[in-house]
């Protein structure tokens, strides 16, 4: 490809993947780019603004800094408030575009398929981390904290972040950007036990050490560990760290703390039980046997016990959601793709292709995502030089006029600028990153604004 022939790209979704994706397309020295940021919300970053806990300002910053640099480049619009499938449709924008990358992340959760899985007091912890982190879909989820005790199922990243936040001194949130709503409801918070419910041993838990190390930085909080023997033999090096920790949290602990982190291991949840919500979860304690393949499976014992909770959240994995118009995978929770070209039964739908959790399922860290967008941008690239893309149809100025009729209401980029603008200064009044603005409404108003 020529520098001057100009590649018109639409990158559907602004977290970690699409941004990514992105700033690969930028620093390509042999592409002159034109891309298309696409935003179903009217705010951008993803799972960086959405999905971060806000006790983790430092990540956000960092990143945050690198995704504006591209998001702010000449080469690059944005288009929040529009959503693939409403909006517009896929087929559409294969004819806009030279070529479209999507990246719209997991936005649905794994079910625990128990009975009594539908009644209040049961959520996801998807849903919990999006209410806390002001996302609008979820700014009135209701979040029961009356009872004294919380149940997290599942022991990955996740369930640490939701139980520091359920345990953590509302003092010290109230330096961060977790929203305004969530203060309220933590200060008025009875929870003191959040009990982290894991089907298999200590050695199989799924969280990394330094979120472990977090929970020994919160202060009246003492960390309980129960189920399981927490010296197995034979273990990598990570395994025999993330088991340090938790016996140097466990052995630091002080039966005087206000709250309490309990970490009980091999057990799995059968039922929820309440007559109008959520009062008891019933679980079943399991051993580990060895399958074929020289892992360890949990099998139930049959000894069954209750723990009295009102509030219990799953956090036992992401899934994607199909997008209408595109193949999905349901099995997998991703678009379906080869080497993250879209296909179908018929072969490859030529122009279109995934990154991030859509395109590989919800696995990896932050920057994951960069070398899952540089291998779908080299599949691009190849597509590219083989003359396997079909030009745009339309010009820029013609794509805008569409997207406006469409959707009077998109944000664009000097519309999130204010907005963020406005979020910024709210927050330097009270000393924090920010003040989220929550509500859909108000950020289009404030989006608007001048």
């Amino acid at each position: 490809m020529t520098p001057d022939r100009i590649l018109r790209i639409a990158v559907i979704g602004t977290g970690p993947a699409g941004m990514y994706a992105t700033e690969h397309l930028i620093e390509d020295r042999n592409l002159n780019v034109e891309v298309d940021l696409f935003e179903r919300l009217p705010t951008p970053w993803g799972l960086i603004r959405g999905g971060v806990a806000p006790d983790h300002p430092e990540k956000k910053l960092i990143v945050e800094r690198l995704f504006d640099y591209f998001f702010k480049h000449g080469c690059v619009r944005y288009f929040g408030n529009v959503e693939v499938g409403v909006h517009v449709q896929p087929r559409e924008l294969a004819r806009w575009y030279d070529a479209v990358i999507y990246a719209v992340g997991a936005s649905d959760d794994v079910r625990l398929g128990i009975p009594g899985e539908g009644l209040p007091g049961s959520v996801s912890a998807r849903e919990f981390v999006a209410w806390y982190n002001g996302d609008p879909d979820f700014s009135h989820l209701d979040v029961d904290l009356s009872h004294p005790r919380a149940v997290v199922v599942g022991n990955g990243n996740v369930a640490l972040d939701v139980a520091r936040i359920l345990t953590a001194p509302v003092a010290d949130l109230e330096k961060t950007d977790i929203t305004d709503h969530a203060l309220r409801a933590l200060k008025a918070s009875a929870v003191k036990e959040v009990v982290i419910l894991g089907r298999r041993g200590i050695s199989q838990a799924a969280y990394h050490n330094p979120e472990l190390e977090e929970i020994g930085h919160l202060d009246g909080v003492t960390v309980v560990v129960e189920g399981d023997d927490a010296s197995p033999p034979n273990v990598d090096w990570a395994t025999r760290r993330k088991l340090e920790t938790l016996r140097e949290l466990s052995a630091q602990s002080t039966r005087a703390a206000e709250r309490r982190i309990v970490f009980r291991f091999l057990c799995s949840p059968v039922e929820m039980l309440g007559e109008h919500k959520v009062e008891q979860l019933r679980v079943v304690q399991n051993t580990l046997e060895p399958v074929s393949n020289g892992t360890l499976q949990a099998r139930p014992t049959g000894k069954r016990l209750f723990i009295d909770t009102g509030l219990v959240m799953r956090s036992i994995g992401y899934r994607g959601t199909p997008i209408p118009g595109l193949p999905f995978d349901d099995a997998l929770g991703v678009v379906r793709h080869i080497e993250g070209r879209i296909c179908d039964d018929q072969g490859a739908v030529l122009g279109n292709y995934v990154t991030g959790w859509i395109k590989r399922g919800p696995r990896g860290i932050i920057g994951t995502n960069k070398k899952c967008a540089r291998d779908t941008l080299r599949c691009l690239i190849e597509d590219l030089q083989a003359g396997r893309l079909t030009p745009a149809e339309l010009r820029s100025t013609e794509v805008l006029q569409e997207i406006k009729a469409r959707q009077p209401e998109a944000v664009l980029r000097p519309g999130w600028l204010r907005l963020d603008h406005a979020e910024r200064t709210a927050g330097r009044a009270q000393g924090r990153p920010r003040v989220k603005f929550t509500e859909r409404e108000e950020q289009l108003t404030l989006a608007a604004e001048g």
